[in-house]
């Protein structure tokens, strides 16, 4: 396999999210004063040129909700979430106002490079494909876990229990890349392992959105769902009567911002105008603990790029 895995149980998958559902901490972490920006980039020069803006005074950010704990839009019609959090708060450093921007996952990278929005934050794992059309600013290290009804009724131990059997996952996702051999994983993924061990290859139901394959599950017609283990835990820790995670989980990998380029192929290109300030202003929050306060009030510590 191109990419090595670790067990986790799904008491510690759901230890990472023990808060994460529960309500904001009754005093949110001060945010830097607006005065602080200027520390990332000169006063005298502007820290995104406006006409490499879509809108004038806005950062638009494709994002893809619901898809909780990264983001979720509420009853009130806001957004919420660690992803929501970061990128209100760079576009508070960079003198903009932040716009969120709903977005289908399997098109987002389109909607940034054709100037729909500004920078996409949408828990995007960094892999070399997508390297080739955006820039990436790295911003938290994430698993993917398999999500199982309780009891684990078809006794899913490993990957490889899932040769022959159904399993859901959003499409334009790494965990469909994974399951079929595509994208990252060409000729490389689950359903070869399966068929060079003699067994059927994995039937991937890929849904629109990551809550569809969710209720995939729910409705009994896959066996697991694949996602990001924090959104896995997410749902244990509201669901945790009727699901538990189980087997194998793709160890973590980095998730990043994604930027357009401006360049053919983004991999070896130098950041963009709006590259540079999204960087500069991220670099900020590391330095000056924001970023560690944004995931300690989403239970996302663990996955720190630090």
């Amino acid at each position: 396999m191109k990419r090595s895995f670790v067990l986790v149980s799904g008491i510690v998958v759901l230890g990472l999210m023990l808060s994460g559902c529960a309500p904001a901490p009754t005093a949110a972490p001060a945010a830097p004063a607006a005065t602080a920006a200027p520390t990332v980039a000169p006063s005298a020069t502007p820290l995104v040129p406006p006409e490499k803006l879509v809108e004038k005074g806005k950062l638009l950010i494709c994002s893809d909700a619901p898809y909780p704990p990264f983001e979720s839009i509420n009853d009130k019609g806001e957004w919420e979430g660690m992803d929501v959090d970061l990128g209100n708060e760079i576009a508070k450093r960079l003198a903009l106002k932040a716009q969120f921007v709903p977005t289908v996952f399997d098109t987002i990278i389109a909607s940034v490079t054709s100037g729909k929005c500004d920078i996409l934050i949408s828990a995007m794992t960094i892999n070399p494909d997508r390297n080739k059309q955006i820039s990436f600013v790295p911003y938290i290290n994430v698993g993917q876990s398999f999500v199982a009804l309780k009891g684990n009724p078809d006794n899913i131990t490993g990957p490889m229990d899932l040769c022959g059997k159904s399993v859901a996952a959003e499409s334009g996702t790494v965990e469909v890349d994974y399951l079929k051999g595509t994208g990252d994983y060409l000729d490389k993924g689950l359903s070869q392992e399966c068929v060079k061990a003699g067994k059927k290859a994995v039937n991937v139901v890929v849904t629109q959105k990551d809550t569809d394959a969710f209720q995939q599950l729910q409705a009994k017609k896959v066996v697991v769902y694949a996602t990001d283990s924090p959104v896995a835990a997410y749902y244990l820790l509201s669901h945790g009567d009727k699901f538990q995670t189980v087997g194998d989980v793709i160890e973590s990998f980095p998730e990043g911002i994604g930027i357009p380029c401006e360049a053919a192929d983004c991999s070896t290109a130098p950041f963009s105008a709006i590259g540079k300030a999204i960087d500069n202003a991220f670099k900020a929050m590391l330095a000056d603990g924001t970023y560690d306060s944004i995931l300690k009030k989403w239970s996302m510590t663990d996955g720190s790029i630090k």
